[in-house]
């Protein structure tokens, strides 16, 4: 007998539990606990060095000088893991390239720098304004100003056409990438740049363009305590709380590099130490300024190589001393010196390529080197022309007009003692022994002589 066949609509058990299971999987869902989400640990900031805030004061234009001080000083806080390197600024501006290198040296710094502006009257203006936006902490005194950054020619205009465009542009991208890296006011940097604005302090701490106005520099330390600043992508507390505030010491050298840097002292050299040959050519043997004078040049030649210099006008100034040596050698009715005083005033007025005043030469001092050179080869010119019409004292022409004695008789021949010594003589007409003579002219060492009462 076969056995009956199960309806369709029948599920075998097996499968009938798995569906069973499936069905509650939901609600089993419902109460298991829900997932805990893994925790991200937060972005602890780093911490500054522990050890001495370094001070480094620059109160100069910027130049390659000054550029290698700052350097140095951020290598040396570097090293020695400082809290943080402070750098007093003082500047009306300087060379750009000078200014790239700072700025570059304190954005690849490891150690925290701060830009302080100081002491009260001290100003960031032109080149000075990018490096006080390239700072970590931007800090200024109450009563300083910052800012006139707008670039302009060497004659301290602003630059025309296309390529004055492109000069702006460019100065006007760099602040803008300093201020954004920092924190700051990207719109009244930019306005600095290209509106030549400037700000007090104040004015810039209220447009986010600096961080902290500070008195002096013990409250500036304070104020930096626990400031946190960025580093990239990474953060870094600033910790000075008990640091020792210590000076970046500064070799006499470096100190005499400094000072031979100025624009003044360059000129000033440059002119003494002309002089100072001029003299020696005029005078040989004198050596002392010929010796001053070399050493002069050699200094202001340092000068020289790290100050922008348009070789045109240091032409000028040695086409001036050509012309003043001329002028004792070639009678020329003082043209000469005319001539060489205008091209000393134009030389020094051409002498630096920068609208920086604090890279150009003073007029007063120009005016008054160029009065000393003019009464110098004036001086000079007068003795020479005197030294012409000086009768001769020496050698055979200085015996002329001399009186001496007649030793023998002279009828025409003789002997006769003139200027302490005895000297064959032949007179036009007959002279006594004893009588007074007078020398007249010198003739192979014989002296024509004549009676001295014969014409007096």
């Amino acid at each position: 007998m076969q056995p009956k066949s199960l309806p369709s609509s029948h599920v075998p058990r097996p499968a009938a539990l798995a569906f069973l299971i499936l069905g509650l999987l939901p609600l089993l869902a419902g109460f298991a606990p829900a997932a805990v989400p893994k925790a991200v640990p937060k972005a602890v900031p780093k911490v500054s060095g522990t050890g001495e805030v370094l001070v480094v004061r620059v109160k100069s234009a910027i130049h390659p000088v000054s550029a290698e001080l700052i350097q140095d000083a951020i290598a040396e806080a570097d090293r020695t893991g400082a809290a943080a390197v402070v750098i007093e600024l003082d500047t009306a501006g300087g060379l750009m390239t000078s200014t790239h290198d700072i700025s570059t040296a304190i954005l690849g710094s490891k150690t925290p720098v701060v830009v302080f502006v100081a002491p009260s009257g001290a100003q960031a203006a032109s080149a000075g304004f990018f490096i006080l936006m390239s700072a970590d902490v931007a800090a200024m005194a109450p009563g300083t100003n910052a800012g006139a950054a707008h670039p302009v020619n060497g004659t301290g205009e602003d630059i025309p056409g296309n390529l004055g465009r492109k000069v702006e542009q460019d100065a006007a991208a760099n602040i803008r990438s300093l201020a954004l890296r920092n924190g700051r006011n990207v719109k009244l940097a930019e306005e600095a740049v290209l509106q030549s604005r400037s700000f007090s302090a104040q004015e810039a701490l209220d447009g986010k363009l600096i961080d902290v106005v500070a008195p002096s520099l013990p409250a500036l330390v304070k104020a930096l305590e626990g400031r946190t600043i960025k580093r990239g992508e990474a953060a870094v507390t600033v910790r000075t709380a008990g640091s020792e505030v210590r000076r970046f010491e500064v070799s006499p050298l470096r100190e005499l590099l400094g000072v031979l840097a100025d624009p003044n002292i360059t000129y000033l050299l440059l002119g003494l130490g002309s002089l100072g040959l001029f003299f020696e050519l005029m005078h040989p043997g004198a050596v002392l300024p010929g010796v001053v004078g070399a050493i002069c040049l050699v200094l202001g030649f340092y000068g020289v190589s790290v100050l922008p210099v348009n070789y045109a006008g240091l032409a000028m100034l040695f086409l001036a001393i050509l012309f003043f040596i001329l002028e004792i050698k070639i009678t020329s009715y003082g043209m000469l010196t005319v001539a060489g005083v205008v091209c000393l005033v134009l030389g020094s007025l051409m002498l630096f390529k920068t609208p920086e005043p604090a890279l150009r030469v003073s007029v007063e001092l120009i005016a008054m080197l160029s009065a000393f050179s003019l009464l110098v080869v004036g001086f000079l010119a007068f003795m020479a022309l005197r030294a012409q019409r000086t009768p001769v004292f020496t050698g055979m022409e200085g015996l002329i007009h001399e009186v001496g004695t007649a030793r023998s008789a002279l009828n025409p021949r003789g002997k006769v003692f003139v200027h302490g010594e005895i000297w064959d003589a032949v007179a036009e007409e007959p002279v006594a022994a004893g009588e007074p003579v007078e020398v007249m002219a010198v003739r192979n060492l014989t002296l024509a002589v004549r009676r001295r009462d014969s014409f007096l």
